[in-house]
């Protein structure tokens, strides 16, 4: 008989929100799988638990390494207890790895619900929330952070990120460099702890807030590209879009074609505007030519 994984959520801020199957969890495992041993030590504490069963680390330098021995633990019959540092585990932290593995055993696995970061700033952005999609952290190089930006620029649904607090003005700047500065935006910090701050705003104005310095765990959550009809799209507009699709990756003719759909143009126009915007950037005297 095989055993079962549980993903535990944890706090991200107000102990208190801990779910009370997840002291049961702590007390009844085998097995306790921790992001941050001294930050379960602490968290037990709190609890008043004291686990019975066997503590080991699972973070990122480890993870690769770990997953195998965890998976014979439950292939034993072992109850292991996933939990990491806040939130839920898999969701920006460690956890997706094991959870494969043990989906490919055969393994049962289930979840105690808890806290999300992603929801908690979704629900208080103010933003819409029917619809949303969850980025986690951005490349930390400029040159990526932009790309990967750009890739999402036209998309509809209520964006959310994590970021670093050292980070967060140049990437506010970013997203008002590619979505716009006049895009609505959320900036949710230290989320259920005693300094929450809750900063909303245009993210051209977000982006100058920030740069003064903040501290503490980030959210954002950024609203999505309005909706646009096909009339408001100008040949810049059109040139603009199949950019952005190459530059994340796609050849040009398909970038045109899906340009071409989602504006509810003939591929021959977007075409068109395609070469015509390269013919004007090569003319000579326009600057970006090349030089003989």
């Amino acid at each position: 008989m095989t055993g079962i994984l549980v993903l535990a959520g944890t706090p991200i801020g107000d102990i208190s929100d801990a779910p009370p199957r997840l002291a049961e969890e702590l007390a009844g495992a085998d097995v306790v799988a921790a992001e941050d041993t001294r930050r379960l030590r602490r968290l037990t504490q709190a609890l008043g638990v004291m686990p019975k069963g066997r503590v080991v680390s699972y973070f990122e330098g480890n993870e690769s390494a770990r997953t195998p021995e965890l998976v014979e633990e439950l292939a034993g019959g072992a109850r292991v207890l996933l939990v990491t540092d806040a939130g839920m585990p898999s969701v920006s932290d460690p956890g997706y790895r094991l959870v494969a593995a043990a989906v490919e055993r055969d393994i049962e696995v289930t979840a105690v619900p808890g806290p999300s970061a992603v929801l908690t700033a979704l629900a208080l952005s103010g933003l819409p929330v029917d619809r949303f999609c969850f980025e986690g952290f951005l490349p930390r190089k400029a040159g990526e952070r932009l790309g990967r930006l750009r890739e999402v620029a036209d998309e509809r649904r209520t964006l959310v990120y994590f970021e670093a607090p050292h980070r967060l003005d140049d990437t506010l700047a970013a997203m008002a460099e590619v979505f716009g500065g006049e895009r609505r935006a959320a900036v949710c910090r230290e989320l259920t702890k005693t300094y929450e701050e809750i900063k909303r705003g245009p993210l051209a104005e977000l982006a100058a807030w920030a740069a003064e310095g903040v501290r503490g765990e980030i959210t954002v959550v950024v609203e999505g590209a309005p909706e646009r009809g096909a009339e408001e799209l100008d040949d810049a507009e059109l040139v603009r879009r199949v950019k952005v699709r190459e530059d994340a990756g796609e050849r040009r003719k398909e970038a045109i074609a899906a340009v071409a759909v989602e504006a509810g143009l003939p591929k021959r126009q977007v075409f068109d505007a395609v070469v015509a915007a390269k013919n004007a950037a090569d003319a000579p005297g326009s600057g970006s030519g090349e030089r003989r």
